[in-house]
């Protein structure tokens, strides 16, 4: 017995020198693609390899990372989750109802991991290519009953003290009634510096907070990739940047962006516009494995998606599908210019059905999202578990109190 209880003590004290000993993550990236699941990326990647005129799916940067797991997402009230309700579970780790934000299902608040790395010395940022009070966002710094309280919710960003925030503008910045203190100037007035697009942001980047926006009250999305118009705002922009403010921080940073037009494009059943969103997610993903690639050993990189948008599937026919079509919108002699199939459905509809392309529904889907990592502690994610596990989980990488 003796014995027996002395190799536990043995065990015990290995086990606590090796946790001790565990490298910890001084950068951390949390890319959030809202709405897209397994096949949404497959697309992305079999479109990529269609145009090189072959068979097969060429890799997005973040699905060459070496791990990979999955990650159930269903709500407190429902089998299949609302972006609210998921992303306060990627942010806090815990399940609230659906239409529900930052709080319980009693409506009691949650602290999101956003403020507890802050608190512990970290920079943060969080950002998005939709508004920056929508679902996702929103999740890591407000609180709400109801996620379309818009006006109330932004009034907690400047509370935050976060570094810097960013998104294509802020929804109802006035309020419902539009008779409310702009967003935009409560914001300035506690001392956040206002960009409006890359060149603006380059002539004030000497701030310590930021807000950066596409245009002057903003209150849209940033243009979607698919035809988007020169000099637009993009998701690789914004996490460049990020990375530039954040990296003033000796301590290290944690930095949240999501690309939230996958969810819009899916939800329309829009093919060519999910497809280039989803690399366009890619492209902004990239940035960070070329900050990554200079701090491999101080770095995590995390991307996943809040639920699965729209039940896309590769195959309507016998053994076959086109993406190539979508390259015909694009073509001098298309039917319809990338302006006007984008919000048409009879011409979204005939793209899908050349395609060989189908979707089940113009809403959310309850299959388990994907999880990808790489860097420090990345082989904690190449599991089954839960979108409530993966906040848990990064906490623990940084070496912060959950």
């Amino acid at each position: 017995m003796k014995t027996l209880k002395n190799i536990f003590t043995i065990l015990l004290l290995v086990a606590v020198v090796s946790s001790c000993g565990e490298k910890k993550a001084k950068y951390v990236f949390y890319f959030i693609g809202d709405g897209m699941g397994f096949t949404h990326v497959a697309a992305a990647e079999a479109y990529l390899s269609q145009e090189r005129g072959v068979i097969g799916m060429d890799t997005l940067s973040f699905t060459r990372f070496p791990v990979l797991g999955i990650a159930t997402t269903y709500s407190s009230s429902n089998p299949i989750t609302c972006s609210s309700a998921a992303g306060t579970a990627l942010s806090t780790g815990s399940k609230t109802n659906n239409g529900m934000l930052g709080v319980t299902p009693d409506g009691q608040p949650l602290t999101s991991i956003a403020y507890k790395i802050h608190d512990a010395g970290f920079a943060v940022g969080v950002t998005s290519t939709v508004g920056i009070n929508h679902a996702t966002p929103a999740a890591f710094y407000g609180h709400s009953k109801s996620r379309d309280d818009y006006y109330d919710i932004i009034q907690e960003l400047p509370q935050t003290g976060f570094e810097f925030f960013a998104g294509g503008g802020i929804l109802s910045p006035r309020g419902k009634d539009k008779d409310q203190k702009s967003a935009y100037d409560i914001i300035g007035e506690s001392g956040y510096k206002i960009a409006y697009g890359i060149k603006d942001f380059n002539t004030k980047k000497d701030s310590d907070r930021f807000l950066l926006v596409q245009k002057e009250d903003s209150e849209d999305a940033v243009p979607y990739a698919f035809g988007r118009p020169a000099g637009a705002l993009t998701q690789a922009q914004i996490v460049e940047a990020a990375i530039e403010i954040l990296e003033r921080n000796e301590k290290g940073f944690f930095l949240m962006s999501e690309g939230g037009q996958i969810d819009w494009a899916a939800h329309s059943q829009d093919l060519a516009s999910t497809v280039f969103e989803v690399i366009d997610f890619s492209t902004a993903i990239q940035v960070a494995v070329e900050f990554y690639k200079k701090h491999a050993d101080e770095t995590l990189i995390v991307v996943t998606a809040d639920h699965e948008t729209g039940g896309i599937a590769l195959g309507r026919h016998h053994y076959t599908f086109d993406l190539t079509v979508i390259d015909e919108l694009t073509s001098p002699d298309a039917p319809h210019t990338v302006a006007d199939y984008m919000g048409n459905d009879k011409a979204v509809n005939d793209l899908n059905e050349r395609a060989g392309i189908g979707w089940t529904t113009f809403s959310h889907c309850g299959a388990p999202v994907p999880v990808w990592a790489i860097g420090v502690g990345s082989e904690k994610f190449a599991a089954r578990q839960d979108n409530t596990d993966i906040p848990k989980k990064i906490c623990s990488i940084m070496g912060v109190e959950f």
